[in-house]
């Protein structure tokens, strides 16, 4: 009959026991030296070695060369005593679950006075010593404390507390330990490739996590596994099914949307966890390990493979990613709030109400109004400011005054070109403003009083104007005009133009793939590739488009206008299959709430010849006659060098703290851009 593997691997020799250093090599140096003592005590958990321990001393010590620290295995005595042995007389394993009264003890105390049958020793191996009673040990303390010299004890047990101080004190206590993961893996590896058994990636850490350190529990679960394994070997899958734990990539799915924020992809992954017959209970254990995880990984980087034990290298890099999105803050709040939902997961309430309210206190952190909450508001906006490069109290009047704060906040504006464009960069057409901004255009504008106006040489200066109402609301209507008419000529006469199919992908599985995306991205072009993993996050996915979220509008600027929208479009041809249109979006949450920045002042130059262009429709208007300039103004806006002389305040490129491309390539890859026509 087949043995179990515990049995069938179970240790001969003190060499052959894994992760008991501690407690083998003093044994032997005993053995070798003939310092024996009459009494042992080894503890510890179970299936990790007390009883295999206590065999492998008797068969030391009745060795015909022993005693020995390492048996013969050929004699008499090693044969008896050896795996599957038939076992000697004078090596007697008690249960002490079962014979732990005082009269079971006075039966081995008469006993014992017998000499050995053939051996150099009796060895009595007393296994679960706590289950022994109080009036048992007090039968056993004077055979114990002066026993015959062939006599010795080995007392094993889970709990020493409860053995009495008096048997405690007379005996060498070992405490034995669980088998760290990394080598219980390279242990049960090696008996996999002894048995013949493929093993895929990721089943033995399973197997480890699942045995909890113990030898004997681990082996048991991987001879469950080998069982009903199939021709091929032993799945990943088939590991995850059996043994009930959650899939990596479920965790990762979780991990970010919590990172994005996205309540909508949080729930439904609840709801799979639950139709899918999972533990809502192991689930909260799997994501508060990844939670630990990801916490090992923001402190220590660089060794963290070393730490976890058994991950692949594209989960590494990825939980990498993840925990580089998330910050160190929200992770530790995020990791106590499960740790807290999974300690009050008991009783009569609904798992997966408790398994929602978990979910959805992690993706608030602005409704914690606590030391954790502020912690992990205050890490989001430092990381934020680091990769703006904004760090620093002179970085930005906004630091420290709110008012100013809200003062400078630029208002949003349509993009007029490639201005700020490195030399050799293309240029970029002007894009549609948003219908927002085509509202607020053709809003009638304030009363402004206009600087004077320079004569020309031989006339009078003339003096300072004020534009009247109608004049303004003449300017903001035509270019709400141009707005509108730029808006149709992009859309062209049958609408906008189609694109690729996402009936088959949604949000959860782009934001598993992104990380390939990424690369494919990095092979096109390693600027885009900096730009996205630095500043980008997926927001949504629909009717034919990807859209993204920047830090802010010089980011988002730097990606459109560089031509990197396209690169990633063809990377999602290329990883995905889908031919996509990618939009650029400013992360709402960067931007302060309940703060509206007040119109800004235009520039003199600017601002003086549309006073010029006003005065004269003002004064066509009162002699019957059209008013070119100003509808040329509106059509066309201000000329390219009106534009580089003095930009707009309101435009997002003359932000100082946006990261132009430039900025990027210096940072990141310590290029500088060189002109065209320079000549150094």
């Amino acid at each position: 009959m087949p043995q179990a593997l515990y049995r069938r691997y179970r240790p001969e020799t003190f060499a052959d026991v894994i992760g008991q250093d501690h407690v083998t090599e003093p044994l032997q140096q005993a053995l070798r030296h003939d310092r024996i003592h009459h009494a042992y005590l080894f503890s510890g958990p179970r299936g990790c070695g007390k009883t295999t321990s206590a065999r492998i001393l008797a068969r030391c010590l009745n060795c015909e060369q022993g005693p020995t620290p390492t048996p013969c295995g050929v004699c008499d005595s090693c044969q008896a005593l050896a795996r599957n042995g038939a076992g000697s007389l004078d090596v007697i394993e008690i249960d002490a679950a079962s014979h732990g009264g005082v009269d079971d003890a006075r039966e081995l105390r008469e006993r014992a006075f017998y000499a050995p049958a053939s051996s150099r020793f009796k060895v009595y191996i007393i296994d679960e010593a706590h289950m022994v009673s109080r009036e048992g040990f007090n039968a056993l303390l004077k055979l114990v404390e002066e026993p015959p010299e062939h006599v010795k004890f080995v007392f094993a047990t889970t709990e020493p507390d409860k053995v009495i101080a008096t048997i405690r004190s007379r005996t060498h206590h070992y405490p034995f330990r669980l088998v760290p993961p990394g080598e219980l893996s390279t242990y049960l590896a090696k008996v996999c490739e002894q048995e013949g058994v493929t093993v895929e990636t990721g089943v033995l850490s399973l197997v480890v996590r699942a045995g909890r350190g113990s030898v004997r529990d681990s082996m048991s679960v991987l001879d469950q596994l080998v069982a009903g394994a199939a021709e091929d070997g032993l799945s990943y899958s088939g590991a995850i099914a059996l043994l009930g734990y959650t899939d990596a990539t479920l965790l990762d799915d979780t991990i970010e949307a919590f990172a994005a924020g996205d309540g909508a992809a949080a729930f439904q992954i609840v709801d799979r966890v639950l139709e899918g017959g999972h533990d809502p209970r192991r689930f909260a254990e799997d994501l508060l390990e990844r939670l630990r995880d990801l916490i090992i990984i923001d402190a220590v980087p660089d060794a963290a493979g070393n730490i976890l034990g058994e991950h692949p290298a594209d989960e590494l890099d990825r939980m990498r990613q993840q925990a580089a999105h998330i910050g160190a803050a929200e992770l530790s709040r995020a990791a106590d709030i499960v740790n807290t939902g999974l300690t009050e997961m008991r009783g009569a309430t609904a798992p997966r109400l408790q398994l929602e309210l978990i979910c959805a206190r992690v993706l608030l952190p602005a409704a914690e109004h606590g030391a954790r909450g502020l912690a992990a508001r205050l890490d989001r906006v430092e990381r934020r400011m680091s990769i703006t490069g904004t760090t620093g109290p002179a970085a930005s009047p906004a630091a420290t005054d709110p008012q100013a704060a809200a003062s400078s906040t630029p208002a949003p504006a349509p993009a007029t070109g490639a201005r700020g464009a490195g030399p050799g960069s293309p240029e970029q057409p002007p894009r549609p403003a948003p219908s927002s901004a085509a509202a607020e255009l053709s809003a009638p504008a304030p009363q402004t009083s206009r600087p004077a106006v320079a004569a020309p040489e031989g006339q009078a200066e003339p003096a300072p104007t004020t534009v009247p109402a109608e004049a303004a609301a003449a300017e903001s209507s035509a270019a709400a005009a141009a707005v509108e008419s730029s808006a149709a000529a992009s859309a062209g006469p049958d609408g906008p133009a189609p694109v690729g199919d996402d009936t088959t992908l949604d949000l959860t599985t782009v934001r598993r793939m992104w990380p390939d995306v990424l690369e494919a991205v990095k092979g096109m072009r390693r600027f885009t590739w900096t730009l996205l993993s630095h500043n980008a996050q997926v927001a949504a996915v629909g009717g034919g488009r990807l859209t993204l979220t920047m830090v802010n509008a010089g980011a988002r600027d730097s990606f459109t206008g560089g031509g990197s929208d396209e690169i990633l479009r063809e990377a999602l041809i290329q990883v995905l299959g889908v031919d996509w249109k990618v939009e650029a979006i400013i992360d709402p949450s960067t931007t302060p709430s309940g703060a509206s920045a007040p119109p800004a002042a235009a520039p003199a130059g600017r601002t003086a010849a549309r006073g010029s262009a006003a005065s004269a429709a003002a004064a066509g208007r009162a002699a019957g006659e059209p008013s070119p300039g100003l509808a040329d103004d509106a059509r066309t806006g201000p000329s390219p060098a009106e534009d580089d002389a003095a930009p707009s305040a309101d435009d997002p490129d003359a932000d100082d703290t946006a990261v132009t491309h430039q900025d990027l390539l210096a940072r990141e890859l310590g290029a500088k851009v060189i002109g065209e026509y320079d000549s150094h």
